[in-house]
């Protein structure tokens, strides 16, 4: 591979990671709160609106029901409001936060409903308000699965960041495309696919020993 080749990779490496970690860092703080608000709106939550929890369930199924690559097209115009732009990197981060968030959020959901309903109880009968019950109960409890559940995805960002390259977002799937298959460069294809495995292991790895770390079990 030439020196150009090789500038080009690491810089698509890095549009790569900054794509995955800023749509990463925007489905946690808006999905969190969303399947918070799943499992509080729930059946014998702690905050009980069956109409809520239908319609918050409905419209994030609506969304994750989507293809990517649909959903990345049909935000075109509210790309280029936000950003001014729907081409590059910082406009790929749009569509990639908004297909993130509510596949966050229904991961969020699954761990914080294995929460002992027991804990919650007791917290209730000590005069805990919902606050209370979120903050020392729900998030502490459920931390390991949320953790987990951020780590898959950030994985699964890191391979729509390479499908958004199909429309020039840059990155590692951009890449992969202008040179790796259009111009039949397979050592270009070939590095690429290289340094996605190996920084798919690297974020897995990484989020398993944060993992290890706060689950106390």
């Amino acid at each position: 591979m030439t020196p150009i080749m090789l500038e080009l990779l690491v810089r698509s490496l890095w549009e790569t990671i900054l794509m995955t970690l800023a749509s990463g860092l925007i489905s946690l703080v808006a999905g969190l709160p969303l399947g918070l608000a799943l499992v509080a709106t729930a059946r014998g939550g702690i905050a009980e609106n069956i109409w809520i929890n239908r319609v918050l369930g409905a419209v994030i199924n609506g969304f994750r029901s989507i293809p990517f690559i649909i959903l990345l097209v049909a935000l075109i115009p509210l790309t280029r409001l936000i950003v001014g732009t729907a081409l590059g990197t910082w406009a790929a981060i749009v569509p990639l936060a908004i297909a993130a968030t509510p596949y966050y959020a229904r991961i969020a959901e699954v761990s914080l409903r294995e929460v002992d309903r027991g804990l919650i109880d007791a917290v209730r009968a000590m005069g805990g308000n919902r606050w209370t019950i979120i903050r020392e109960v729900l998030v502490p409890e459920a931390l390991p699965g949320i953790v987990a559940g951020f780590t898959v995805t950030l994985v699964t960002l890191i391979g729509a960041s390479a499908m958004a390259g199909a429309i020039g977002a840059g990155g590692l799937g951009d890449l992969a495309i202008r040179y790796g298959y259009q111009r039949f460069e397979t050592s270009v294809m070939i590095a690429v696919v290289a340094v996605l495995i190996v920084l798919v292991c690297s974020i897995q790895w990484l989020g398993d020993r944060l993992v290890a770390g706060l689950d106390h079990r």
